[in-house]
């Protein structure tokens, strides 16, 4: 349905098929087509016997005259209420959705012409009695929505359809993405965080850090990977020893003793430096950090230099090209292992379903807060989009076809409508003959 605004500013509806009133027929509506044909034949057969059974006895009275029978008389009064009542449900009846005889009296096609005022009745109706803050929060702490889906989730049973939910709405999500729009998503991301300056920003970060000693187990992981080098650093320093140490000439046994003495010393150095948390490296270490975090603040130069670091690295062609690969390498990955129902992937969105649903069902507290949540949500919606939840029954109501929704709405109910003309046959007929009854009664 596509709308406009007219000049007094209401949303109008482009006529179109009512939702669930397709123009083509579907087998149940070929059912109720012929069902509702029947029960016009019924009801209709009923008036056409009540007119039948009229003409008899008119003809008794006319040919028989004062000696007509008694019976007579009430049988004609009988049918020919019964008569009068069958046309008028009929005319009531048809008047819903159509002008009798094709006849255009005033207060028929009633559907037709009251279509809109029927969903603006219908739509403030809801709004009135069903979309008020107090009867949605009720509703909703009666449902138990969270102790509910929980449930359902935390059964294993319930695991296939979790993982191909879960993994239908990754993959239209994906869908959804084009690479295009990721890609220029990431180079408007990247000049966007190289725009202000880091530098400043990075020193007050490290000071913190430092405050807090939050740097100490970052000091240690270096030590500890130096003395890991250091350990088998011995055939570096060998080479080293043996080409850059000391005349070519020098004999063999001179260059081990040297490689050997050298590799001890950088081992025992760099195991105190591991292992003595006060040693003057470390305190070097620390000083440096702090020296660094300092001139990031206040050393126009280093600023500077920091500033052009990051504007050649976050600019660069390079790491938009490679954030890029990134985000199509791993969309393709996503999206493989999406198609396989026992990767590694689906199993984690399946365990991670099933361990929350299991939470929040053994956790009565949570689902409690979680009811607060859904009866908070539902109030602010109740309290401020209730009139345009609404508009999608009273719009769509708009968007119908006058002709189509009358003749489906017919489909719908008219059999029980007809009914009321077959009704309305038998109760004339035995008003009539109560009336002439009594009318006999009084005044033979």
């Amino acid at each position: 349905m596509t709308t406009d605004v007219s000049g007094s500013g209401r949303h109008r509806a482009t006529p179109t098929s009512a939702p669930g009133f397709s123009s083509g027929g579907s087998a149940s509506d070929d059912r109720r087509r012929r069902d509702l044909r029947k029960m016009k034949l019924l009801a209709t057969s009923f008036l056409i016997g009540a007119a039948v059974v009229y003409l008899v006895t008119r003809y008794l009275e006319h040919r028989d005259g004062a000696q007509v029978a008694a019976w007579v008389g009430y049988v004609h009064a009988a049918s020919e209420a019964g008569m009068v009542g069958a046309l008028a449900d009929w005319f009531a009846v048809t008047a819903l959705f159509r002008h009798p005889l094709g006849i255009p009296i005033p207060h028929t096609a009633l559907i037709r012409k009251k279509k809109d005022d029927i969903g603006d009745q219908l739509g403030g109706f809801i709004e009135e009695n069903f979309m008020t803050p107090e009867v949605i929060v009720q509703r909703a702490e009666q449902l138990d929505l969270p102790r509910r889906v929980a449930t359902w989730l935390a059964d294993p049973n319930n695991a296939p359809r979790v993982s191909d939910e879960a993994a239908r709405a990754i993959k239209l999500a994906s869908e959804m993405l084009r690479d295009e729009d990721i890609e220029q998503f990431i180079q408007a991301t990247l000049r966007w965080a190289a725009e202000p300056e880091w530098a400043p920003a990075i020193g007050r970060i490290l000071h913190q850090l430092i405050a807090e000693d939050r740097l100490e187990p970052v000091f240690q992981l270096l030590c500890d990977r130096a003395h890991d080098w250091a350990l088998g650093s011995q055939d570096l320093i060998d080479r080293v020893v043996e080409s850059d140490v000391g005349p070519a000439w020098k004999p063999k046994f001179v260059t081990n003793l040297m490689g050997d003495r050298i590799y001890r010393e950088l081992v025992d150095f760099t195991y105190k430096v591991r292992t003595e948390p006060n040693h003057q490296m470390r305190r070097s270490m620390h000083q440096f950090v702090e020296q660094f975090a300092d001139d990031l603040q206040k050393d126009p130069e280093m600023v500077a230099r920091f500033e052009n670091i990051k504007r050649e690295l976050v600019g660069s062609e390079e790491v938009a090209g490679a954030a890029s690969t990134a985000w199509n390498t791993g969309k393709a990955v996503i999206e493989q292992m999406l198609a396989d129902p026992n990767s590694t992937l689906r199993n984690t969105l399946t365990d991670a379903a099933i361990n929350l649903g299991r939470r929040i069902r053994d956790d009565r507290p949570l689902q409690e807060k979680m009811n607060w949540w859904v009866a908070r949500v539902a109030n602010h919606l109740a309290t401020n989009y209730s009139r345009e939840i609404i508009s999608v029954i009273t719009e769509t109501v708009r968007g119908w076809d006058a002709e189509d929704t009358s003749r489906k709405i017919e489909l719908q109910v008219g059999r029980d409508l007809q009914f009321i003309r077959i009704n309305g046959t038998v109760v004339g007929s035995l008003a009539g003959l109560v009336i002439y009854t009594v009318s006999v009664l009084i005044f033979s």
